[in-house]
């Protein structure tokens, strides 16, 4: 995930760099080229979503296919030669970017474990509807523009608008949009809903960034819409920090599940075949006595954050040697991997520290 989102950073940032950023009326032919490379992006991150993501998400699908589709309208309308159809891309472009903040704050109360009432997305569902065929509305009626024309520089093509007296409807949808993910945010923090300050100041971002960029383009005379690649980073924040946090809400599960299971019998006598009690932290404690001194030492290595180059060379042995060694600590431990390990022995470690200072504070 962050090695594909450095990628598609770095490209955006080059072919945003063949441009500049001018004033309205300087724009190039550039700028064709790199809403086209946005929108063949968002187009891969949904294929890659939708086939590689094994557990999908409604409201995630929605996103992804909502980026996709505000990044095809801007392109769209940087390549219309007529008014007709640039007006038909910009309906496609706000059928995006109206659903995009829908979904996004869906995502948000799901990740922060805010409950909510069934009717709440259908209602947002109708409000969204409503915006969009406002938002659509030109060319048909004028109260989104009131006047609208095709203007072309350098073979790029762009609308030029006088705006009507519904279109602040708009501003004010985002601007609620907007208000409303903080406050989710912000209430979950303070309810201690969110796995940890990491993952909320990450959402906070999410966030942030498409209000600080919506803002920019709000106030200055920029020729390039940002948001079509704030929209990307989004994305990829969110899907991120849903991976994370469902991670650590599994490996909680795995330490509730042993914690509950009682002992584990496997038959060997070199791992936890017989054990005090049912406790996993006992379990693994048990499981660490058993690990020979070679064993031991490769524990600490994991737990110390060494990669398996380093371990390798401290330890002077092979990678299959590796992998034997491996087997036997992850069987004796009751684990399935390192990263599991590294979790579940972080866990223990934390609940040690939570159960010294309630001792404390007791005495």
């Amino acid at each position: 995930m962050k090695s594909a989102f450095a990628k598609i950073s770095f490209i955006l940032f080059f072919l945003l760099s063949l441009s500049g950023c001018g004033k309205i009326g300087d724009k190039t032919s550039s700028l064709t080229l790199i809403y086209g490379a946005v929108a063949a992006i968002s187009f891969v991150l949904l294929l890659s979503y939708l086939f590689f993501i094994r557990e999908k998400r409604l409201w995630f699908t929605v996103l992804f296919v909502s980026v996709s589709v505000v990044n095809t309208g801007y392109f769209l309308l940087a390549i219309s030669p007529t008014l007709s159809l640039a007006l038909n891309a910009n309906r496609i472009a706000y059928l995006g970017s109206v659903f995009l903040p829908l979904s996004m704050f869906m995502i948000i109360l799901g990740v922060t474990n805010i409950r909510y009432n069934k009717i709440l997305p259908w209602l947002l569902l109708c409000i969204s509807s409503l915006v969009f065929f406002v938002a659509a509305s030109p060319g048909f009626l004028d109260i989104y523009y009131k006047e609208v024309s095709l203007k072309i520089v350098n073979g790029v093509s762009s609308l030029d608008k006088v705006y009507g007296p519904w279109h602040p409807l708009y501003l004010f949808y985002l601007l609620g949009y907007f208000i409303a993910m903080i406050t989710v945010i912000i209430r979950a923090a303070v309810k201690k809903l969110i796995g940890s300050v990491f993952h909320g100041v990450f959402l906070a971002i999410s966030v942030f960034v498409n209000i600080g960029v919506w803002l920019i383009e709000q106030l200055s005379d920029i020729d390039f819409e940002f948001l079509s690649v704030s929209y990307i980073i989004t994305e990829l924040f969110l899907l991120g920090i849903d991976q994370v946090m469902k991670e650590n809400q599994r490996l909680k599960e795995i330490v509730n599940q042993k914690n509950e299971a009682g002992p584990t019998h496997t038959g060997d006598d070199n791992t936890a075949s017989s054990l005090p009690d049912g406790n996993f932290k006992e379990v693994f404690i048990h499981g660490l006595d058993t690990l020979t001194p070679k064993e031991r030492e490769l524990f600490d290595e994991y737990v110390s954050g060494k990669t398996t180059k380093d371990i390798l060379e401290s330890m002077n042995i092979t990678e299959n040697t590796l992998k034997f060694h491996n087997k036997n600590i992850y069987s004796k431990l009751g684990v399935k991997s390192r990263k599991q390990l590294i979790e579940i022995h972080k866990l223990i470690s934390e609940s040690d520290v939570e159960d010294d200072t309630c001792v404390n504070v007791q005495q």
